[in-house]
C-alpha cells in the first residue's frame, strides 16, 4: 500500500498576480499536429503523473497538476539555475501554508503545447510530495492547461493536450469547470445520496477520494469501518481517516469499489471552500479526458476499473530509505498498532530476504497487504527481529 501524496497550491490572493518586472505577457501555442504528440509518463512513488517537459531547450522532470493555481518550479531547481525569483504573497497547501516566489520564464513545452513569456511560480517541492521519488523540477498546473482538452489515457501511460471540443473517444461524462477564483479544476458528484460540490479534480493527488470531515459525516450517517494513513503534501504530513465505500457518482459515471481518506476538520478543503477532492488513484482506472472549457470530462474504464482498492493487512505504511524501511504511520486499529509498531522504526529484512533497491516494483513488497493469516517475520535494522500476522482491519 502507498504513502500517498497530494503537490496542492492554492493562491492566497483573489486573483492571480501582475506580472513581474522583466516578465511578458505569456502566449501559448497549440500545434496542428498536438494529437500525435503523445507524452509518455510513468506514476510517482506518491502515485502522480511524471513526465519529461522542456524548460527553454532542456529537459526538465515535471508533474501534471490539475489541483494548483498556477504552475511550479522547484526552488531548488531554480537555485541550481541562478534563476533570479522575486518572493510575492503565499499559498493555502495540504499541511498549512508556504511562501511563494515568482520568476519570469522564457519557454516551457509538453507534447505539442509551447507557452512563451509569463511568470510561473518558486516553492519548496521536497521528494516527500511526490511520496519520496527523485527530485521534481517542474509542477504544471492549469494555467498552462486550461485551455485545452487533457487526453490523459491511463492504462498506456501517455497523454496529450488536444484543442478544446474534441471527443477523441465516447464515455461518461461528469461536469467540469476551473474555478474562477483558484484556477484549479472543479467537478460535481454525489455519495450515499449526498450531493458533494464542489470536488477538486486533482490529478497532483494520489489518492482516490479524499473528504472534508464536514462532507463524510452528512455523506455517511453510518460509517463503514475506519482507520488511520499519512498523506503528504507541499507543507508537511496530514493524519486522515480512511475506509472504503461501495461508489462514487460522477455525473454518468458510477465508480465502485472507492478507498476514502476524510480530513480533520478545518483541512485543506474547508481552507479553499470544496467538499473534496478526486485524484490519480481514482482517475488511473480510466481514460479520462478534462476538458474545462467544453465543461465536461470524460471516463472510459480501463480493464481494472471496478477492482476492490489494495488493503493493508499489516497496518504498516513504509518509506523506503536506499536499503531499509521507514515506518511513517501505523494504521489505528491494524495488527501492526496491537503489537507495538512506532513511527520511525526501521526493516532491513523480510521473512530473511534484505530490502533491495528496487524494493517498491518487486515482489517483496506486496508483504504489507497480503493474505490474512500470513505470519511474516520482519528483521529490524538493529539486529532484532519480529512477527507480524497480516489481517483485514477496516
Amino acid at each position: 500500500m502507498r504513502v500517498l501524496a497530494a503537490l496542492l497550491l492554492v493562491l492566497t490572493a483573489a486573483a492571480p498576480p501582475p506580472i513581474a518586472p522583466g516578465a511578458t505577457a505569456p502566449v501559448s501555442t497549440l500545434l496542428p499536429d498536438s494529437a500525435k504528440r503523445w507524452v509518455p509518463f510513468t506514476l510517482t512513488p506518491g502515485n502522480q503523473v511524471r513526465f519529461t517537459a522542456t524548460l527553454d531547450g532542456a529537459p526538465v522532470s515535471a508533474i501534471l497538476d490539475t489541483g494548483l493555481s498556477f504552475s511550479v518550479l522547484s526552488r531548488d531547481f531554480v537555485r541550481r539555475l541562478h534563476i533570479k525569483v522575486t518572493q510575492r504573497g503565499s499559498a493555502t497547501v495540504i499541511g498549512g501554508a508556504v511562501p511563494i516566489g515568482w520568476a519570469a520564464m522564457n519557454t516551457i513545452s509538453l507534447g505539442g503545447l509551447t507557452r512563451r513569456g509569463g511568470e510561473i511560480a518558486v516553492a519548496d517541492v521536497p521528494a516527500l510530495a511526490a511520496g519520496g521519488a527523485d527530485a521534481i523540477d517542474l509542477l504544471v498546473g492549469p494555467d498552462l492547461l486550461a485551455g485545452y482538452a487533457l487526453d490523459i489515457d491511463y492504462p498506456a501511460h501517455r497523454f496529450r493536450l488536444i484543442p478544446s471540443g474534441q471527443l477523441p473517444f465516447r464515455g461518461e461524462s461528469a461536469p467540469l469547470t476551473t474555478s474562477p477564483i483558484t484556477n484549479i479544476y472543479l467537478t460535481d458528484g454525489s455519495l450515499g445520496g449526498h450531493a458533494l460540490h464542489p470536488l477538486v479534480v486533482d490529478t497532483g493527488d494520489g489518492s482516490m477520494l479524499t473528504l472534508s470531515h464536514a462532507a463524510w459525516v452528512a455523506a455517511e450517517p453510518a460509517p463503514p469501518p475506519m482507520t488511520s494513513a499519512i498523506s503528504y503534501g507541499l507543507g508537511g504530513s496530514v493524519v486522515m481517516g480512511l475506509a472504503i465505500v461501495p461508489a462514487l457518482s460522477l455525473g454518468d459515471l458510477t465508480a465502485r469499489q472507492i478507498e476514502v481518506r476524510v480530513e480533520p476538520p478545518r483541512g485543506f478543503s474547508d481552507a479553499v471552500g470544496a467538499q473534496g477532492r478526486i485524484g490519480t488513484g481514482l482517475l488511473q482506472r480510466y481514460r479520462v479526458l478534462l476538458d474545462p472549457r467544453a465543461g465536461r470530462m470524460v471516463f472510459t474504464p480501463g480493464p481494472d476499473a471496478d477492482q476492490p482498492p489494495v488493503r493493508s493487512t499489516s497496518g504498516l505504511l513504509l518509506g523506503l530509505d536506499k536499503d531499509r524501511l521507514r515506518v511513517v504511520h501505523v494504521m489505528r486499529g491494524s495488527p501492526a498498532a496491537a503489537a507495538g509498531w512506532r513511527s520511525g522504526d526501521l526493516i532491513c529484512s523480510i521473512d530473511g530476504k534484505p530490502i533491495p533497491a528496487d524494493y517498491a516494483d518487486s515482489a517483496l513488497s506486496s508483504w504489507s497487504t497480503g493474505t490474512p493469516g500470513r505470519t511474516v517475520t520482519l528483521g529490524l535494522c538493529d539486529g532484532a527481529t519480529r512477527s507480524l500476522t497480516l489481517q483485514q482491519f477496516y
